[in-house]
């Protein structure tokens, strides 16, 4: 049986009791759709691939390989991979995909880690999988990873350990049951998604036109859950915030302007900007640093900004009332000085990050296929809106969302993180179900 891609024209009716639209392939030079028709998808669809022998033993593996992947998954877990810092990650990973037989396994310059699994139609376009390698923990941070029955405990057991290894066990389970699909899928474990790694992994991966021209959807499969989701791209800048000025003695350069409270000042202006509601849009200050001692004036202190909203107008409305406030605090404070006697306080103001607001159509065909896997499997999915490795593709007009790993976990982010394997195999059901869709299984 055959299902329609995620971007392919032109339709044509294959199985009725299926009702299930199916869009001719295209060349891998062609661009997919922005703007895809909606499928009419049935769980009854689902139920039929579903029942096929080989997908039947797939999710069987799931099953008995239970302990085998919650041991993977802890392995992974404990090598670190700090922001800019995934080389090890990635060696880990290429191993895993050419223990597995799939091929063209490779690194690219930055360290994406991708291999393939071949389909039978040469010319479909790629389903890609995929999910970041790296966590938000810096370099030097303590990694030991604890077990308690079927939890884990440690930094980043969940937030992307949980995902890495759903990829992996997509590749094993459809290898170990010899499913085979007409499109090829890529299996892609991405670095640079966390913090000022600003998607650097799957932004490189787009701006290859081979890859580019070749995928025609891409399942980012980030965390624990099968409850969510993310097809609504989250848009965000970030900035280093550096106030300089002369520095001195806190006794006797009493009067020289400080650059932590001009920044302050700055902070205090700033706090005072409205903030709607809808469309909703944040700010935080996460990180302040600078000076060298208590009873010295610093020569220069810096911040880390956060700016985020669901429309890029009110991310660049944020960004100019930042801007207008370090203006007027650094303006105010030269006023004050007596003369010009002073030097005078500076400020920059640097980028170090921008992920583009973005949103998976309704009629998305790759929707279609997920909500009627949900409601084959009796599962309730809310949609969220989120900063995943999912906003590039979706911000070039591409198919792609988001989805949990399975399982359960929590305090992500924090050494003190952790995840539950219960539940595990219904997120990987969900997973599998929705790539064999995508994928167009053969009966």
């Amino acid at each position: 049986m055959f299902w329609r891609r995620c971007r392919f024209s032109p339709r044509r009716q294959v199985v009725a009791i299926l009702s299930l639209t199916i869009l001719m392939a295209p060349s891998k030079a062609e661009t997919p759709s922005k703007n895809p028709q909606p499928a009419a998808v049935s769980s009854k669809g689902v139920a039929q691939i579903a029942e096929l022998p080989d997908v039947v033993a797939a999710i069987g593996w799931f099953r008995s390989h239970s302990e085998q992947l919650l041991q993977m998954q802890m392995e992974l877990a404990q090598i670190p991979p700090p922001p800019f810092g995934e080389a090890e990650r990635s060696k880990w990973l290429r191993e895993r995909f050419r223990q597995l037989g799939l091929q063209n396994v490779q690194v690219d310059e930055i360290g994406n880690v991708l291999a393939v699994r071949p389909g039978l139609n040469p010319r479909a376009g790629y389903i890609a999988l995929t999910a970041h390698i790296d966590t938000v923990f810096p370099a030097g941070t303590r990694v030991q990873i604890q077990r308690s029955g079927e939890q884990l405990h440690g930094p980043g057991v969940s937030d992307n350990a949980a995902g890495v290894t759903a990829v992996l066990a997509m590749a094993a389970a459809m290898n170990a049951s010899h499913i085979q699909t007409q499109s090829p899928i890529l299996f892609i474990g991405n670095v640079g998604e966390e913090g000022e790694g600003d998607l650097r992994g799957m932004r490189n991966l787009f701006s290859d036109p081979h890859w580019r021209d070749s995928i025609a959807c891409t399942l980012v499969l980030d965390g624990a859950g099968a409850d969510t989701v993310i097809s609504e791209a989250l848009g965000s800048k970030r900035f280093l915030v550096t106030v300089r000025g002369p520095g001195g003695h806190s006794w006797s350069d009493f009067g020289t302007p400080n650059p932590i409270m001009v920044l302050a000042h700055a902070l205090e202006i700033f706090r005072r900007t409205p903030i709607p509601s809808n469309p909703k849009s944040t700010f935080n200050v996460g990180v302040i640093s600078g000076g060298t001692s208590v009873n010295s004036i610093p020569e220069s202190v810096s911040m880390r900004v956060d700016i985020r909203s669901v429309v890029t107008e009110q991310v660049d409305r944020l960004e100019r009332a930042l801007r207008q406030a370090l203006d007027l605090a650094v303006s105010e404070e030269s006023h004050r000085l007596d003369g010009n006697s002073r030097p005078v306080l500076t400020y920059d103001m640097k980028q170090i990050g921008s992920r583009p607001a973005a949103r998976l159509s309704p009629n998305s065909h790759m929707l279609a296929a997920l909500r009627a896997v949900d409601s084959f499997l009796g599962n309730k999915a809310r949609t969220q809106r989120a900063s995943t490795d999912a906003n590039i593709p979706m911000s070039l007009g591409r198919e792609a969302f988001a989805i949990g790993a399975g399982g359960t976990g929590g305090g992500a982010h924090t050494v003190h993180e952790w995840y539950d394997a219960k539940g595990r195999e219904l997120g990987l059901k969900r997973i599998l179900l929705t790539t064999l869709m995508l994928a167009e299984v053969k009966e």
